[in-house]
């Protein structure tokens, strides 16, 4: 079975029309040419809250491009076994009360079935889909200085116009591929995590490999085990993964709490990654080593990140400090591994990067299950992957593993990867994929010059990898909203950054995050998963509340670092 059919390319490249591919609704949304004041491409958090605002609340005539079948983003295209958020509920979910007051869920962090009803309901709710084009990838669009409009085309060669263009793509939205030899040579199945058959995929008896340990590898190999012959996960690094503490929610325990939540939403906007708990006000060694043993423990019981995002306010900035959460994360860790190899490479003593600069997993028995007799971890960086066979993979030393199954979780090209991909040109008809090939370049994380009347959210130089989806998705989006409520008001025909405020930007970026210990470490967080792709910090690491703060202070000053006309 050759590999790039399997996978598929969706949604960054073409997808095969079958006679199973559902026809298109017959609305305005598949006009052709489609006239419009908004379109927005992306139908997740970010295009389904910025329709919402702006057409039910402002009046705008706004229509959204979606490259997937459904309205979730992220959530329609994941559904490998494990997939789930790692951001508990009610905080991983809208701020609106006609969206919450009447929905209740199954699971502290919910798997992706249930977060893809939760956009049905958000549907229900909000009527979205009547004005969504489905199946509708934009492959080029510019902005036409002389009528003040976007011309956007997309990948079956419909046009539209429009005089705002929003995207709303996520910061994963452009898979990345190994090129290791040999790969399409593979005759057994192979799946991207993020291209999974929605049927699932048979794993009983099967001899599966995992090729990656960032959150979805995790995920993976977690559930995998459960039901596979054996699992064998390449690791290059390994994930330094906290405990989630997964519970069943009940329903009446949380329509009891609806009347907190406008308290709930409202503080975790005050946080410096958008959730309901914040760095501790102390440092590392304001307290004793038995007082620090005690607190560490209270976050490792309470579970999720909050031993990475409650924790001491020094311990991303002080590698000593640092260094003391590692020491306990690895003594909590290696007590779960029997296995004295398998232990070594999943829980290393010497600390393969600062603690918390990768982003962590959120596991439930991942260490168990690698601990199986059955199943395998293999240290790529001290046996690399040579070859891909058709039955199995080969590896530096000689050794060569039969596989019946491999999973990709080999991530994406994230934070800038989906915008490059979408043949954006600016006024002067360069290719954004051009401007960013030596760095990134925007102002406040939603905007870049040359790009007129264009906004962006959940993306470059946001607080996007560093925070609470939703979170950052409405502090984004509220700006966007207000921004264009003001343009329109005071007869603004368009909005364009200057040359500067994109240079002011990424000198604040990158001091901001030349403070902390993030740039220590070879991460997505810096570009560094991706060969060739340049090494910088791609999130603004300041929080959302300075964010927040920046951000305004441009829009309440006459759209100080834009010029407008």
């Amino acid at each position: 079975m050759p590999y790039r059919r399997d996978i598929g390319t969706q949604p960054e490249g073409p997808r095969e029309i079958t006679s199973d591919t559902p026809s298109q609704p017959p609305t305005d949304s598949y006009a052709d040419p489609l006239e419009t004041d908004v379109l927005i491409v992306g139908a997740g958090f970010g295009g389904v809250y910025l329709l919402h605002r702006l057409r039910d609340e402002l009046g705008f005539k706004c229509k959204i491009f979606e490259a997937g079948k459904e309205l979730g983003g992220i959530w329609h295209w994941n559904c490998y076994p494990g997939a789930r958020v790692d951001t508990q509920v009610p905080i991983y979910e809208y701020s609106m009360e006609k969206v919450w007051k009447d929905w209740t869920w199954r699971e502290k962090y919910p798997n992706f079935q249930e977060l893809r009803e939760y956009f049905d309901h958000v549907d229900k709710v909000l009527d979205i889909k009547k004005d969504v084009a489905f199946d509708t990838r934009v492959v080029a669009a510019h902005f036409d200085k002389p009528s003040a409009k976007w011309i956007i085309k997309t990948e079956d060669g419909r046009t539209a116009y429009a005089r705002y263009f929003l995207l709303a793509t996520g910061f994963a939205a452009k898979r990345h591929f190994p090129d290791w030899p040999g790969l399409d040579s593979f005759k057994g199945e192979m799946h991207h995590s993020s291209f999974w058959p929605e049927e699932g995929v048979d794993m009983k008896g099967k001899r599966v490999a995992v090729i990656g340990t960032g959150s979805t590898g995790v995920q993976l190999a977690q559930e995998s085990a459960k039901q596979a012959k054996s699992v064998t996960v390449f690791q290059r690094t390994p994930n330094l993964a906290l405990p989630m503490r997964q519970r069943k929610l009940d329903h009446k325990e949380q329509m009891d709490a609806k009347g907190q939540y406008p308290q709930i939403f409202k503080d975790r906007m005050k946080t410096f990654a958008g959730f309901s708990y914040d760095f501790a006000e102390k440092n590392t060694f304001d307290d004793s080593p038995e007082e620090r043993e005690k607190f560490y423990e209270s976050l490792w019981e309470a579970g999720g990140f909050q031993f990475w995002l409650a924790t001491y306010k020094d311990m991303l900035f002080d590698m000593d400090a640092n260094q003391e959460a590692y020491n306990f994360w690895l003594k909590k860790t290696r007590a779960r591994i029997t296995d004295p190899v398998k232990r070594d490479i999943l829980a290393p003593l010497e600390k393969p990067h600062a603690f918390g600069v990768k982003r962590p997993s959120l596991e439930q028995d991942y260490y168990e299950m690698m601990d199986r007799p059955e199943n395998e971890v293999v240290d790529v960086k001290a046996t690399p992957i040579k070859e891909v066979k058709e039955n199995g993979i080969l590896t530096e030393d000689g050794k060569f593993r039969e596989f019946d199954i491999i999973a990709l979780a080999t991530g994406f090209d994230s934070v800038t990867g989906g915008m490059k991909n979408m043949g954006l040109k600016d006024v002067d008809g360069v290719d954004l994929s051009k401007k960013w090939e030596m760095g990134t370049w925007s102002y406040l994380g939603m905007s870049c010059s040359g790009y007129p009347n264009m906004f962006f959210l959940y993306g470059a130089q946001g607080p996007t990898a560093f925070s609470n989806g939703p979170s950052c998705v409405e502090v984004q989006g509220e700006w966007i909203v207000d921004a264009m409520k003001k343009l329109r008001d005071e007869g603004i025909k368009y909005i364009d950054p200057l040359r500067e405020s994109e240079e002011y930007w990424r000198k604040n970026v990158t001091e901001i995050s030349d403070k902390t210990l993030f740039p220590t470490a070879n991460s997505w967080y810096m570009g560094a998963n991706i060969p060739g792709k340049p090494r910088e910090q791609l999130n603004y690491a300041g929080g959302i509340p300075l964010y927040e703060k920046e951000c305004r202070e441009s829009l309440n000053n006459s759209f100080k670092g834009f010029v407008t006309a």
